[in-house]
C-alpha cells in the first residue's frame, strides 16, 4: 500500500489497526506495514514546539519536522550548512551573517526567507513581540547574547551579538535552533504545539494523545525525499512494555533499551546500536536548605553511593562512573585529572558527624522514566539504601517523566532535598550554563533546581563563553570542573554508551552523538 495515496483519515485508520494489532503483543503475529517506520519512544512528547520544549524524548521527533540554519555533520557534533548555505563571522566574533537556501517552503505552504528567520528569534527573545505569549520559551538562555537579528535582504539574515559568544553556532544547530513556520504559530497561536509547521523531510500529520505522533514523508524536501513513506513515534512509558512490544514485531525502533534486556535482542532478527555521547546521569541535591546545604553532607552523598555497583550491575556495563559535571564526551574540555568519588561509606559517615547531621530525613524524588534517565527506579533504590547504610533515612517519591519535571524544573525548595537528572548536550558550556550557574536558579528562568551558587564557578563560566581561544576556553572548563567536583552540588552518578535496537526490516539506521534521531534517510522494507 503507497502511503503517497493516503488520506489523513485513511492514514489513521490503517495507523489504528496497526496498534491494535500491536497491542495483542502476540509474540511474532505482529507486523508493521512497509514503509513505514514505527518507533517506540520512552515517553508522551509535551509539544511539538522546538523552541518551547527541553526533553530528548521530544527533540527525537522535532528533528524530523524542522531545519535549522545549520546542523551537526552526521556522526558527529560538527556544525554544517543547513537552511543556510554558507555564513561569515566577523573578526570580533559579534556579527554572524548568513546566507539562506533560496526556493524553500515551509510545510504550509509559506515561505523560508530572512524574515521568517527574524520572526522566530523575536517571538523567543522579545517580550514585546505579538506571539512571545505562546511560549514559554526555557531554553532561549541559549540565544540571549543575541542583541539584533535582522533581515538584510529576502536570503540574507544578519545577527550581531552583544560579545563574542563561542557556543552560537552549536546552539543554532540544537533544537531550540530550528525555524518554525511565522504563519502557524500566527493560525494556531498557543496551540501551534500540537499544530507544528516546519521544512524538514517529514510533514506532521496527527497527534493523538497517549497513542502516537504520526509524520509523513515531505516530498518537496530541499535535501532528497525521505526513504520511508511516514513515522509512527509511539510513546510507551513502560520499558518492559516496549521490549515487548520490540520482540513481537509491534514497533521497529526501539530507543533506550533497558541494559538487561539488551541481551535478548542479539538474534539474527534485532540489530543493536551504541553510540557514544555527551551524557551524564547525576543527583541535584538541594544546596538552599536541609542538609545538604552543608558542602560536607554533599561530599558525604558522593563517597555514599556505590556507583561501581550502579553501573555493573544495575546498568549492565552500559555506563561509566562519573567524575564531574563534564561528560569525558567533550574530549577537548574534560578534565582527565579529575577522579570519581570513591565508594567510602566510612568517610562518608565521618563526613555526616562533622556536620552534625546524623540520621536526617531526606525526600527524594524519583522519575518513572524519561530521556537518558537510564533505569531510574533500580537506580534510586539502590541509591536510597546506599545512603540509608551511612544513616539517613530517605523517602522516595516516584513521578511520571513530565510530572516529574514540572516538580523538579522550578526548584527543590520546600519540596525535596534531591532528585534524579539526565542531561544530554551539544556544547561544554550547555550544562553548566544553564544548571550551575548562580544567575540559573529557577526563578531566573534557568535549570539550577539545587541552588548551587560559586562566584568562581559563575565567573569561569561567563568567561568560557566568549572565550574564542579554544585552548584557553578548554582550560576554563576544566577549572570549573575542578571546583566544581569539590563543592559537590550533585552527585556525579553515571555517563551512558546510549543504544537502540532495530528490526531486520529497517536499514540505514544509525545513533548520533547528539542524541537526535535523524530518520530521512532510513529505509523500511
Amino acid at each position: 500500500m503507497a502511503f503517497s495515496s493516503l488520506t489523513r483519515r485513511g492514514f489513521g485508520v490503517l495507523a489504528a489497526a496497526l496498534l491494535a494489532s500491536s497491542a495483542l503483543v502476540a509474540p511474532a503475529t505482529a507486523q508493521t506495514p512497509p514503509g513505514v517506520l514505527v518507533v517506540g519512544q520512552i515517553a508522551e512528547p509535551q509539544a511539538l514546539d522546538p523552541h518551547a520544549v527541553t526533553a530528548v524524548n521530544d527533540f527525537r521527533i522535532l528533528m524530523n519536522i524542522y531545519d535549522g540554519l545549520v546542523r551537526y555533520a552526521s556522526g558527529t557534533l560538527e556544525v554544517e550548512p543547513a537552511l543556510a548555505e554558507e555564513w561569515e563571522i566577523s573578526d570580533d566574533g559579534t556579527v554572524y551573517t548568513f546566507a539562506l537556501r533560496d526556493g524553500v517552503s515551509f510545510h504550509d505552504g509559506s515561505a523560508f526567507n530572512a524574515e521568517a528567520v527574524v520572526w522566530n528569534f523575536e517571538r523567543m527573545l522579545n517580550e514585546d513581540h505579538p506571539y512571545h505569549e505562546t511560549g514559554p520559551f526555557p531554553l532561549s538562555f541559549f540565544f540571549s547574547a543575541i542583541e539584533t537579528v535582522e533581515a538584510v535582504d529576502d536570503l540574507t539574515v544578519r545577527f550581531t551579538l552583544s560579545e563574542p559568544y563561542a557556543p552560537f553556532l552549536s546552539n543554532l544547530a540544537y533544537p531550540t535552533g530550528l525555524i518554525v513556520s511565522p504563519a502557524a504559530v500566527m493560525e494556531h497561536g498557543a496551540d501551534f504545539g500540537r499544530n507544528p509547521s516546519g521544512t524538514g523531510p517529514f510533514r506532521f500529520a496527527e497527534w493523538r494523545s497517549n497513542e502516537r505522533v504520526v509524520v509523513t514523508r515531505n516530498e518537496g524536501y530541499w535535501d532528497g525525499t525521505a526513504g520511508t513513506e511516514a513515522v509512527i513515534f509511539r510513546p510507551i512509558t513502560d520499558a518492559n512494555t516496549r521490549v515487548a512490544e520490540m520482540l513481537a514485531g509491534g514497533i521497529d525502533v526501539m530507543v533506550e533499551v533497558p541494559p538487561v534486556a539488551v541481551s535478548q535482542f542479539q538474534g539474527a532478527q534485532h540489530t543493536v546500536h551504541e553510540q557514544a555521547g555527551p551524557h551524564l546521569w547525576f543527583l541535584i541535591l538541594n544546596a538552599k536548605e536541609g542538609p545538604f546545604a552543608y558542602q560536607r553532607v554533599r561530599q558525604a552523598a558522593n563517597y555514599a553511593i556505590n556507583k561501581e555497583a550502579l553501573v555493573n550491575d544495575v546498568l549492565e556495563g552500559t555506563a561509566t562512573i562519573a567524575a564531574g559535571p563534564t561528560p569525558p564526551a567533550f574530549a577537548w574540555a574534560y578534565n582527565e585529572e579529575l577522579e570519581p568519588y570513591p565508594y567510602n561509606p566510612d568517610r562518608a559517615r565521618e563526613l555526616i558527624t562533622e556536620a552534625g547531621a546524623e540520621g536526617a530525613s531526606l525526600t527524594f524524588y524519583v522519575t518513572e522514566g524519561g530521556s537518558g534517565m537510564l533505569d531510574p527506579i533500580p537506580m534510586g533504590t539502590a541509591i536510597q539504601a546506599d545512603l540509608a547504610a551511612v544513616g539517613f533515612d530517605v523517602t522516595i517519591e516516584t513521578y511520571e517523566w513530565n510530572t516529574f519535571l514540572g516538580r523538579v524544573n522550578p526548584g527543590l525548595e520546600g519540596k525535596a532535598d534531591m532528585a534524579q537528572m539526565a542531561w544530554m548536550t551539544n556544547d561544554p558550556d550547555t550544562l553548566p550554563f544553564l544548571a550551575l550557574r548562580t544567575d540559573a536558579w529557577p526563578e531566573a528562568g534557568g535549570f539550577n533546581s539545587g541552588y548551587y551558587s560559586n562566584p568562581e564557578v559563575d565567573a569561569l563560566l561567563e568567561a568560557a563563553r566568549v572565550e574564542t581561544d579554544p585552548d584557553e576556553r578548554a582550560r576554563l572548563y576544566r577549572e570549573m570542573q575542578v571546583i566544581v567536583q569539590e563543592d559537590a552540588p550533585w552527585v556525579f552518578v553515571a555517563n551512558w554508551m546510549q543504544n537502540a535496537v532495530t528490526s531486520d526490516a529497517v536499514e540505514n539506521f544509525q545513533l548520533e552523538p547528539s542524541f537526535f534521531l535523524l530518520l530521512k534517510d532510513v529505509v523500511k522494507n
